[in-house]
């Protein structure tokens, strides 16, 4: 059977389950390639290489797509983010890969946050205590008083924080501007940005190396239109389950290439952030689909 033959909530599904994995890819090949060049110089060749990438659409969509009077928010948006991806890959090179992407996790921990601290969202009592027990997690998983926070650990929650403040500067955004423009204006910016972190650590990358981070730009776009479109095809609270298809693949390229173990104070950790990651994720999933189903419900307060 011809995949578009297939119901969008199967296609969905693959869609997501095939973004994790090859993110999953990605994360490997930042790890190899820092062998030899420095995590932010990795940063760079990812925004370059999906620069590459992202061109293809530009064209498709014409200088149009480009016309905006929002660029300060484009500009503040993409500092943020360039900040988010530096700490993320610093935190790769420097941690075991599991923790490293179960922190990542937290970041719709910190979305809630923001949300209520921001965009002025009502956030009630059982969202709140999802947020906690989240962040109970990481200290279940990082183990503060028993063993030294890491600069590598810290790096990773403050590359979870900074993602969340993107996000929010992306809900900003999506309110006017189109998502071609936001995908666009993003590596646009954040290529000279990265750039500039890169310079004083700068290495030139020897054949294989830039294989693996041609590789690292090519498999980050591809993980991003699958998960664009699984968005676009299925209900969040149905496929945002399948991102964390991601640990057990990096889990197993860790012990594979790396020689990382995963304890049992590490799982546990995953399993606390993950279920209030998940919990976060339904309540906002069933809210959207209580006020366009019942239009009583638009004018009422959120539910928690």
């Amino acid at each position: 059977m011809r995949f578009h033959a297939l119901s969008d909530s199967v296609r969905a599904s693959v869609l997501m389950a095939s973004s994790a994995v090859i993110f999953g890819f990605m994360v490997v090949c930042i790890r190899l390639a820092a062998r030899e060049v420095h995590a932010f110089e990795a940063t760079f060749f990812r925004n370059l290489f999906g620069l590459v990438f992202a061109l293809p659409l530009l064209a498709r969509n014409g200088a149009r797509t480009l016309r905006t009077n929002r660029l300060r928010l484009y500009f503040l948006r993409c500092v943020v983010g360039v900040g988010a991806m530096l700490t993320g890959f610093w935190a790769l090179v420097h941690m075991p890969l599991v923790q490293a992407i179960a922190l990542s996790y937290t970041t719709p921990l910190f979305v809630t946050i923001g949300a209520a601290l921001v965009l002025g969202e009502t956030v009630r009592a059982r969202r709140w205590t999802a947020v906690l027990v989240g962040f109970a997690g990481v200290l279940v998983m990082l183990r503060p008083v028993a063993v030294p926070l890491t600069p590598a650990a810290l790096a990773a929650l403050a590359s979870a924080a900074l993602a969340a403040s993107a996000a929010i500067s992306i809900k900003f955004l999506a309110r006017t501007e189109p998502a071609e423009a936001i995908v666009i204006y993003m590596v646009l910016f954040m290529t000279p940005m990265s750039l500039v972190a890169a310079a004083p650590v700068w290495t030139w990358p020897s054949g294989p190396t830039l294989a693996w981070l041609v590789l690292t730009g090519f498999f980050g776009t591809t993980a991003h239109w699958c998960l664009t479109h699984a968005y676009k095809l299925g209900d969040a609270s149905a496929v945002t389950p399948l991102t964390f298809v991601q640990l057990p693949v990096v889990a197993v390229f860790g012990w594979a290439l790396f020689h990382e173990r995963i304890d049992l104070w590490t799982l546990a950790g995953v399993v606390i952030i993950c279920g209030a990651t998940l919990y976060i994720t339904h309540r906002e999933a069933t809210l959207t689909a209580a006020v366009v189903t019942d239009p009583r419900i638009a004018g009422q307060t959120p539910v928690p």
